[in-house]
């Protein structure tokens, strides 16, 4: 990364918390506060709790026309020194993700969402849109979206990258190649139940004209039920998630090509300061075969800012080259393809404000046939806007043990 686009990034960074103070004065309350609440004692307040509606620029429920104004995005960057017993050593800084919105919501009912990103290393700084989608809301139980949105096939996959543990998703889940595609879906929540199912189209483009006008790559159509156990298997929380992905993919297709059906499974549970999220997924048809993977994510919450993860991952497939190592970083050293991977990862968070702004560091060690890969690795991960809900991490840390 050449000099000018490390003080570009340093300077959007900057220019981010800058506007992450002006949002917590902005909104914090006692603009209209009476003498007696502004003699009162000052309740503690955590950074976290300050931010909790950072990049919220509007809110009043009672105006019929406009609800909420956010200002939405992420920034997360990180550091990496890979390591393989046949291959090159590697390390680089990465601009992993930058990305910037707005979303708005009308009349109670509808939800305007844009949202641009920039390439790695901000290589172009426009790259499109990851995000660009227009929701009606009937009722809880139903609600209608049009737009380019995201694929949320298997438990990992629905779980944002700004509620992430670990700097990347597990090797079996990015080989579906999921991403932001245009879509016609329809989510809401039963009972204990939320739902989330629809149509996308095999590819997207730089370009969101092209996007929503060439549907020349094939479809895939995916639901994604989620059932709320609440306490009955004895733990805080506990969740079960599953999802059926069905791709059909054209020969111009550039996503969700490597399979031809998937099917995933997860329990999560929360206990205290424990975590623990159990995944099977299965990757069934197209031309390199089929392929099954177990996902094993605990953690620990030792403070309410301090947490311990691990994660193993264990994939195999009934074809030699079946499996793809991880683009990032494992290809780079020289692990390419194989039937049995194997990865193990530990790691340690820091949670500065919560979600909206954690150090994440941990090492990982996996190994495809004969080669194997160490790779150590730093992040910084800030982001500002409306959070999204769902089972542990989304939205969500634990009470520290101390």
């Amino acid at each position: 990364m050449t000099v000018h686009h490390s003080r570009r990034a340093c300077l959007l960074v900057a220019l981010t918390l800058v506007f992450c103070v002006l949002a917590v004065d902005a909104d914090t309350p006692g603009a209209n506060a009476s003498l007696s609440s502004a003699l009162a004692p000052a309740q503690p307040v955590t950074l976290g709790e300050s931010l909790e509606n950072l990049g919220r620029l509007y809110q009043d429920k009672n105006n019929p026309v406009l609800q909420e104004l956010w200002f939405l995005g992420r920034y997360h960057g990180q550091q990496h020194w890979s390591d393989a017993n046949r291959g090159p050593y590697e390390e680089s800084w990465e601009n992993r993700r930058l990305r910037f919105g707005a979303q708005a919501k009308f009349f109670n009912k509808l939800t305007l969402h844009a949202q641009m990103l920039s390439g790695t290393d901000l290589e172009p700084f426009y790259g499109g849109f990851t995000e660009l989608w227009a929701q009606w809301s009937f009722s809880d139980t139903l609600n209608l979206t049009i737009g380019q949105q995201k694929h949320r096939f298997s438990h990992e996959r629905n779980v944002s990258s700004r509620y992430m543990n670990y700097l990347e998703r597990s090797m079996l889940t990015n080989m579906f190649a999921l991403d932001y595609t245009p879509a016609v879906t329809l989510s809401g929540k039963i009972g204990r139940f939320n739902y989330y199912t629809g149509v996308f189209s095999n590819a997207t483009s730089r370009s969101i004209g092209r996007s929503f006008t060439d549907f020349d790559s094939g479809w895939s159509f995916l639901a994604n039920l989620t059932y709320d156990l609440g306490k009955s298997l004895g733990t805080d929380t506990a969740f079960l998630n599953v999802s059926y992905l069905r791709s059909d993919p054209d020969a111009s297709a550039t996503l969700m090509t490597r399979f031809e059906h998937g099917v995933a499974a997860a329990l999560i549970f929360t206990e205290g300061p424990l975590s623990l999220v159990t995944e099977v997924t299965f990757g069934l048809g197209g031309a390199r075969g089929d392929a099954h993977g177990l996902n094993l994510q605990p953690g620990l919450f030792l403070t309410d800012k301090l947490q311990i993860v691990a994660r193993y991952q264990l994939a195999i497939s009934d074809q030699r080259t079946g499996l793809t190592a991880q683009r990032r970083y494992e290809r780079n050293v020289g692990l390419n393809t194989g039937d049995l991977y194997r990865a193990g990862y530990a790691g340690l968070n820091y949670y500065i404000a919560g979600h909206r702004l954690k150090l994440i560091t941990g090492v990982e060690y996996s190994k495809m046939g004969d080669r194997d890969c160490w790779t150590g690795m730093a992040a910084v991960r800030l982001f500002w806007g409306p959070h999204a809900q769902g089972p542990f991490p989304m939205a969500q840390t634990l009470e520290g043990m101390w």
